[in-house]
């Protein structure tokens, strides 16, 4: 049975990674949690269980973020299921590297298609349906102040994530609700530690003062803290949760 005083988070791409962890966050802070995956059921219903084993609740409802018809589904199953949606939290995102090159354009396409389009579609349609005291959560990248090589369409599609945050803030005047984004440094999911080596993932580990990589625990922390009772003072920020990394 659906307990109707829980407030209910919505978590895009939460079927890994740092997703996967926001979500356990949000369960173990008393949201009943909707698991947003693109394309592993298996990985969400996973997801699932384990909240469910914990007694929270959760929901895995699959959506392409950077589709229109699809986020309107995603909503749409939510509310029906659960009547309210208090929190939103785009963390779906892809990484994929090439240098800056006309070679590269589909690359760069396929990039902004997810992580700026499907941010807009997501964050647009969390300012529709949330009501009073709502939360809207992006995931950014503090790789924005390294500039990379190699990264110029992962930077592109993180920058205009952190423009539309501010402007969705500005635009949800007088509604009480916040809209902020996370920027985390290097951490250790599979979409960053793919492809690199031992020495490059130390390099990387090493810029930061604390010495390491950061856990996807650390960035659901921060997440949760926006999503509760004590972040709703904060309001169209970036918050770098990056160990010192930039």
């Amino acid at each position: 049975m659906t307990d109707i005083t829980r407030k209910i988070a919505l978590v895009t791409g939460a079927s890994r990674g740092i997703g996967r962890s926001i979500a356990f966050k949000l369960a173990d802070d008393g949201f009943t949690v909707v698991v947003n995956y693109a394309g592993n059921a298996s990985s969400a219903a996973q997801v699932v269980a384990d909240i469910e084993g914990k007694g929270g609740q959760a929901l895995a409802v699959q959506a392409d973020i950077a589709d229109p018809q699809s986020v309107a589904r995603l909503f749409d199953k939510t509310l029906e299921t659960f009547g309210r949606l208090d929190v939103v939290v785009n963390s779906a995102g892809i990484m994929d590297l090439a240098p800056i090159s006309t070679a590269n354009i589909d690359l760069f396409d396929r990039m902004l298609a997810t992580n700026l389009r499907g941010s807009w579609l997501v964050m647009a349609k969390a300012a529709e349906e949330l009501q009073e005291g709502g939360r809207i959560i992006a995931l950014s990248s503090s790789v924005l102040a390294k500039s990379f090589p190699g990264y110029g369409a992962y930077i592109a599609s993180k920058a205009g994530v952190e423009g539309l945050v501010k402007v969705l803030a500005n635009e949800l005047r007088g509604r009480n609700i916040t809209v902020n984004a996370v920027a985390p440094g290097p951490v250790a999911t599979d979409l960053f530690l793919e492809g690199k080596s031992d020495e490059q993932i130390q390099s990387i580990a090493a810029m930061a003062p604390l010495e390491r990589l950061a856990q996807p625990e650390d960035i659901a922390g921060v997440v949760g803290f926006l999503a509760g009772p004590n972040g709703g003072w904060v309001n169209a920020q970036i918050l770098r949760a990056n160990g010192g990394f930039a």
